[in-house]
């Protein structure tokens, strides 16, 4: 099995990130319009045409300009904490741009965004077998982050992205955390 890093870890974390995601030229990309606002910059619907590959729709977040390198490692903490992660259930992460501005995360596009919003906006419409089928791709991104020893620490339907299948991922790495195998439970002593 494959062991996860936290990339806080690493005393140089650019060192994460080329170890676990791909750097991608920024000429591939194109911006298209705005879908959210996050705690480091913005969220962009665009377009990643890599060569030898079709061109498909991904989701772009953007460090906001005048970001301080402690702000630059945590928005970069979150590409290398995903591109460790391969499941049907949690979101793909395409690569970064870093060696250009705005540096960016580049994600897979989730057709029907955060899955708060989504069931909000169509109320009533789903069958109870639709309901459980998301449930069920939810518990299975969370078990698989389990097992490689991840909590996510910010678990919500906000933080649920939805496709136009109906396939719930999970996403929003920013708060995660490699969970420790260290045992010892804290000791209470009363006197």
């Amino acid at each position: 099995m494959k062991i996860y890093i936290d990339p806080f870890t690493y005393e140089d974390p650019n060192e994460a990130v080329r170890e676990f995601a791909k750097e991608i030229d920024v000429s591939f990309v194109k911006i298209e319009e705005v879908i959210g606002a996050g705690e480091f910059g913005e969220v962009y619907k665009g377009r990643l045409k890599l060569p030898g590959k079709r061109e498909i729709y991904v989701a772009i977040k953007t460090l906001k300009a005048g970001y301080s390198e402690k702000q630059r490692r945590d928005f970069l903490s979150e590409a290398s904490i995903m591109g460790q992660f391969d499941h049907p259930n949690i979101i793909r992460l395409e690569g970064v741009v870093t060696k250009s501005r705005p540096v960016m995360i580049i994600t897979e596009f989730m057709e029907n965004g955060a899955l708060d919003s989504f069931l909000r906006q169509n109320d009533g419409q789903f069958t109870v077998i639709q309901l459980v089928g998301m449930l069920r791709g939810i518990a299975a991104g969370m078990k698989y982050l389990s097992e490689m020893n991840y909590v996510h620490r910010d678990l919500a339907a906000r933080n649920i992205l939805v496709n136009s299948n109906l396939v719930c991922k999970v996403s929003d790495f920013g708060l995660s955390r490699y969970l420790q195998d260290d045992t010892s439970d804290p000791t209470y002593t009363s006197s």
